[in-house]
């Protein structure tokens, strides 16, 4: 492939993202036309706190699994490192990626900040990243699958567009999983060199713990959700969550940060027309600040919190290296003086 050919594909899928967006947003728009802004804002504000409660709940153990991701990847590479140092590094990452997209360069470069101070090697850390990148997938990808089956054939019969996008999805998922699973068996126990890395293939039991772990943060992410929009539609979880991750997913492949627009309009046009869509729209809301926003101000402070203990602990350093040098400095200068001023110095 030339250097042009990689140029103009660069620059496709960094448009694609701007170009789903609008797609999305127009979506949206339409969808909520008839509805003005108070209609959104008095469906927020009708949330019950119980529910809002358990929605934040579903979100912390959400974020508690996202940070095994890490666990279970420097488990892959073989290194060791705190308890607090992967929970902070997985939450922080995850918290950054979620809002800002494109998960490999937003999340991976504060993974990269930390890690390489802890002393994970680069090459490792890219490790872990592809890794991580397909347990996220694997969960979402066998939770698409069920859902598939699980969601009506008539919820996107009222769009071609999005029945065909689901049907895509669905042979995408299904494909990926079963590739890796196939790669996992043949290659057991071997190497693939991408470059100047070499990627262990893992086992089936590894691809296994990873395919559960993704399930379990799509479906704690998706109770967060399932709880703010309970009051306003009765649909079985099972129906929910399969959609939630059909959103989810078509989310993530349209490169829109969060996949905000997207996520919101695959839920707009699968449900009836008689659902009162500002309801919906504000729940979609309250959604997004509980799994978006409150992580990534709670965990950044946390961040914040141990950057500036760290800068605190290095001062502290330098000044005792500092008043080390210093002491030895005046010991040398003390040897080289004649006996008699060390005698004098010393009577002083």
């Amino acid at each position: 492939m030339s250097v042009k050919t990689k140029r103009f594909f660069k620059k496709l899928i960094s448009y694609a993202g701007l170009f789903f967006f609008v797609i999305a947003a127009g979506m949206l728009w339409w969808q909520l036309r008839n509805y003005s802004l108070m209609d959104i804002a008095r469906a927020l504000w009708h949330i019950p706190f119980v529910n809002l409660v358990m929605a934040c709940v579903a979100c912390f153990f959400g974020y508690i699994a996202l940070s095994l991701y890490d666990y279970l990847a420097l488990e892959y590479i073989g290194r060791k490192v705190s308890w607090w140092k992967w929970m902070l590094a997985g939450m922080l990452g995850f918290a950054i990626s979620n809002n800002a997209g494109h998960a490999v360069v937003s999340g991976g470069a504060i993974r990269y900040r930390l890690y390489t101070r802890w002393r994970v090697p680069g090459a490792d850390i890219i490790k872990m990243l592809t890794f991580s990148g397909f347990t996220f997938f694997l969960g979402y990808a066998a939770i698409a699958v069920i859902g598939y089956f699980l969601v009506p054939n008539d919820m996107f019969a009222g769009s071609a567009g999005a029945a065909f996008g689901v049907n895509g999805l669905f042979i995408v998922c299904l494909s990926t999983i079963l590739a890796y699973y196939a790669i996992s068996i043949a290659f057991c126990d071997k190497s693939i060199r991408i470059g100047e890395i070499k990627f262990h293939v893992p086992s089936i039991g590894t691809a296994t713990i990873q395919t559960l772990l993704g399930i379990m943060d799509a479906l704690c992410a998706g109770l967060v959700l399932y709880f703010c929009i309970k009051p306003y539609i009765d649909m079985p979880f099972g129906v929910f969550i399969g959609l939630y991750v059909i959103a989810m997913v078509a989310g993530v492949f349209s490169q829109v940060p969060g996949g905000i627009g997207v996520f919101e309009s695959i839920f707009m046009v699968a449900l009836p027309d008689s659902t009162d869509k500002a309801s919906i729209f504000g729940a979609l809301l309250a959604y997004r600040i509980i799994y978006y926003v409150l992580p990534l101000i709670g965990v950044g402070g946390l961040f914040f919190i141990y950057e500036r203990w760290l800068r605190a602990r290095m001062r502290k350093w330098i000044e005792e290296a500092n008043m080390k040098k210093w002491l030895e400095g005046a010991k040398q200068k003390v040897s080289k003086l004649p006996l008699r001023h060390k005698k004098h110095k010393l009577d002083s």
